[in-house]
């Protein structure tokens, strides 16, 4: 006898047998064919452990940029949005790209930690986060030659200095990102030290605010990607060419935080697993890239991909950058998070379980329900971390 479970995967409903195997009913006309998926055992709700760092589960909510600052400050949106995540049962709660320079925000609404000021509002954050049991983490980032553009909702163009944006902004080669955009100033070896030694105050602040994870953006087409990327990146000098000169400046930000960041503090990096585009950053520069890292002292790769370039050919579908965290976490012998589409709690369960990735990080399903990993308990049968003043409302009767 099968019970209904409500998960489903794409066409795949997910039921729940009497003994101990998930199986899941794919429609197919007037066909059910039931497949054995997963051992009930909710490898999802597993503690992992980094470090001295221990998550209650391998749900974390992924860096998400929220274009509601002021200054770089973190406020009362913050507060709920990150706050509610963390009520809402996510073991790690990241905020959203931190930007380490004044010039390296994204956008002038971007969230700063390139000051002691920042400090305190982020504090309160995080002490709330740590309070319902979630563990909070910071996203570092310098936004390279994606700098000084409004927010996705009014357009993302280039922002005047009389409308609050900034002159020069920088990148490893003077390239615009696409037609119309601002064009950066190539990057001197100067500027890269002092982008590293920036990286590492904002690692400092981060944790007198107390953060106990932090990230190290070099994904999408920032700063750090940019570098990585033989798309955008034409140096002749250390920095450019050769892949070993081509991940230098990710390699000496990495080597700068750890020596700050504390040993019992795990220390992540997102990459952008591949370009999407041929002749770009791909699977193979990754895992090697990863191998180096993890000699570096870095715990975890978070496997995004894509943003290097405008308009690149992208087979979206659930889970479709997965393969690049398996691939990743196999190869190079580090654990990996897996993000992208991951919506369903029977699909971020067999990820975890098949070994596929050691976390799911949650994007937009997170912003869509804060309460997801709260459900996913309670559909696969664990004890919902829920706090005691919403208990009554996740507890099986």
């Amino acid at each position: 006898m099968l019970k209904a479970r409500r998960g489903k995967i794409s066409n795949w409903r997910c039921f729940r047998r009497s003994g101990d195997t998930l199986v899941a009913r794919q429609e197919t006309g007037d066909r059910r064919v039931a497949i054995p998926m997963t051992k009930l055992a909710p490898d999802l709700f597993s503690v992992l452990t980094l470090r001295d760092v221990h998550l209650r589960n391998r749900i974390g909510l992924s860096p998400m940029c929220q274009y509601s600052s002021v200054d770089g400050f973190a406020n009362d949106w913050h507060f709920v949005h990150l706050g509610s995540r963390a009520v809402g049962g996510a073991a790690l709660v990241m905020t959203e790209a931190a930007a380490v320079t004044a010039d390296g925000r994204i956008s002038p609404q971007d969230l700063g930690i390139w000051k002691d000021a920042h400090i305190e509002m982020l504090a309160r954050i995080f002490r709330f986060i740590e309070e319902q049991g979630a563990v909070p983490g910071m996203q570092l980032a310098h936004a390279g030659r994606k700098a000084s553009t409004s927010p996705p909702w009014e357009g993302g163009n280039p922002v005047s200095e009389e409308a609050g944006g900034w002159r020069p902004i920088y990148a490893p080669t003077a390239d615009a990102f696409k037609a119309g955009d601002i064009v950066p100033q190539e990057i001197t070896r100067e500027e890269i030290r002092r982008v590293v030694k920036a990286f590492a105050d904002a690692a400092k602040r981060a944790l007198t605010a107390g953060a106990r994870i932090v990230e190290i953006h070099a994904a999408h087409g920032y700063l750090l990607h940019e570098f990585l990327s033989p798309l955008s990146n034409r140096r002749t000098d250390e920095y450019g060419g050769s892949f070993d000169n081509r991940t230098r400046a990710t390699r000496e930000v990495v080597e700068a935080v750890r020596r700050v960041w504390p040993e019992r503090y795990p220390l992540l990096v997102r990459i952008s697993a591949a370009d999407w585009v041929e002749g770009g950053w791909d699977a193979d520069q990754s895992v090697a890239l990863a191998k180096e890292l993890r000699l570096l002292g870095v715990d975890l790769i978070d496997c995004s991909s894509g943003g290097a370039v405008p308009g690149p050919q992208i087979p979206l579908g659930p889970g479709y950058q997965v393969p690049f965290a398996e691939r990743i976490r196999r190869e190079a012998e580090i654990l990996t998070a897996a993000v992208g589409l991951i919506t369903e709690i029977a699909q971020a369960d067999e990820i975890i379980h098949a070994g596929r990735a050691d976390m799911v990080f949650l994007a937009r399903q997170l912003l869509r329900d804060p309460y997801w990993p709260l459900h996913a308990a309670v559909e696969l049968g664990v004890e919902a971390a829920a706090p005691v003043q919403y208990r009554r409302a996740f507890v099986r009767s």
